[in-house]
């Protein structure tokens, strides 16, 4: 595969939602890690949203790859689906990991996972707030999904009633996520779910986070197998960027004053729907960005394709930039919330990040292509695949996969 940014055609909408992830991961980051501080205002307290937004979308570009080989009548190969995603996750997670032990006194946190746990994507379960390399919790997540997801799939695939069974699936799916957050919070108490108990039961946990992967998932659905009704509802691009645009401020107003207080502790029904909610919220956000009449379709923001073509790479590598740097600045007394000080600790974890890219993740995804290649049009979403739509059933078959 050819990874200029002129090789292939992309998504200006679906660019500009990752750019804004990672975003808005780099700024609640550097509170936490950098100057403790709100630098970017209630940007930096949002910012973990982000990782949200990424979960939504993961959940639209994998479905749509597994859901479309089905929709075209070909199936899914596992052997080529596992291979793709191991090209693409591993290198750029092995090399980060690696500098965490080679680095282990500048980058450890207040505890270090076995490293099984790190090469078996499992160090999110029991994982607490300020451990070593805690980032990569969201990794575990989606790579537990993307074992789950087309396995799934494939098993449910040769049902006549496999469409309905697959919706039946994900509905039920996403109301066992919001079930489990419930539980939760009433099994552990309002007033002993303290940063500890929120951190592993909550918002490390998978089964309390696999669920915002979900709205995805339903947008590949009905683009693959209800077209006619997806194509209604993005011939109002513009009404969903308002309707997704409004429904998260006004998850993120919630989430940042209501979810937690002094006295109540967390707020019970933000703890249980909230997430769920505000994935929606990004689901409504994702269509837009597939929608041919919506501005965030039609308007390219400048810097956002490289930002987002370099986005796994710069959230992998951005937190033990981070920490690497905090040391120098305050030697050079450079105050790192001054324009100087945000300029140079963002700008070198950019660079990084695009050094990985260039230098890791490049290569492997060269190596990808020439075994594993992909039928797509573009570079950040597959294939449609509506030319051979089977609306009754996802008939399955042993051939390839995007």
């Amino acid at each position: 595969m050819n990874n200029s940014l002129n090789a292939v055609s992309r998504l200006n909408g679906l660019d500009t939602l990752r750019a804004l992830a990672i975003s808005l991961v780099l700024m609640s980051h550097y509170g936490v890690v950098v100057s403790h501080k709100p630098t970017f205002g209630f940007l930096t307290d949002i910012g973990w949203m982000g990782v949200d937004l990424f979960f939504v979308l993961s959940g639209y570009l994998i479905g749509n790859q597994v859901i479309s080989a089905f929709a075209r009548g070909e199936g899914l190969s596992l052997k080529t689906f596992f291979a793709r995603r191991l090209l693409r996750t591993l290198p750029n997670y092995y090399v980060v990991l690696a500098l965490y032990f080679v680095f282990s006194a500048e980058l450890a946190g207040s505890a270090t996972a076995p490293i099984w746990r790190f090469l078996s994507f499992t160090q999110n379960i029991g994982l607490h707030f300020g451990e070593t390399f805690s980032h990569s919790w969201s990794l575990c997540v989606e790579e537990q999904f993307y074992v789950i997801l087309p396995l799934v799939a494939v098993m449910i695939a040769g049902y006549k009633k496999s469409l309905k069974l697959a919706w039946g699936i994900l509905i039920a799916a996403i109301l066992a996520g919001m079930s489990f957050r419930g539980y939760s919070w009433l099994e552990y108490g309002r007033q002993s779910m303290n940063d500890v108990d929120y951190a592993v039961r909550i918002y490390y946990s998978s089964f309390a986070r696999f669920d915002e992967l979900l709205p995805g998932v339903a947008i590949a659905l009905l683009k693959n197998y209800h077209t006619a009704l997806y194509e209604k509802i993005t011939r109002q691009g513009n009404l969903l960027l308002a309707l997704g645009a409004t429904a998260f401020v006004i998850m993120a107003y919630l989430m940042l004053n209501n979810f937690q207080t002094d006295i109540d502790g967390f707020n019970f029904y933000l703890m249980t729907f909230g997430f769920s909610m505000l994935s929606w919220s990004f689901a409504l956000l994702t269509l837009a960005a597939l929608s041919t009449t919506s501005l965030l379709y039609k308007i390219r923001v400048p810097g956002a394709e490289r930002l987002a073509l370099w986005s796994y790479a710069i959230y992998l590598a951005h937190k033990p930039i981070f920490k690497l740097l905090v040391a120098p600045l305050k030697a050079w007394n450079i105050d790192c919330n001054a324009p100087l000080g945000i300029s140079i600790v963002m700008g070198v974890a950019i660079v990084g990040g695009w050094l990985l890219y260039r230098l890791v993740e490049t290569p492997f995804m060269n190596l990808r292509a020439k075994f594993f290649p992909a039928i797509s049009v573009r570079a950040n979403e597959a294939t449609p695949g509506r030319s051979i739509m089977n609306t009754s059933a996802m008939t399955s078959t042993s051939s390839t996969q995007n």
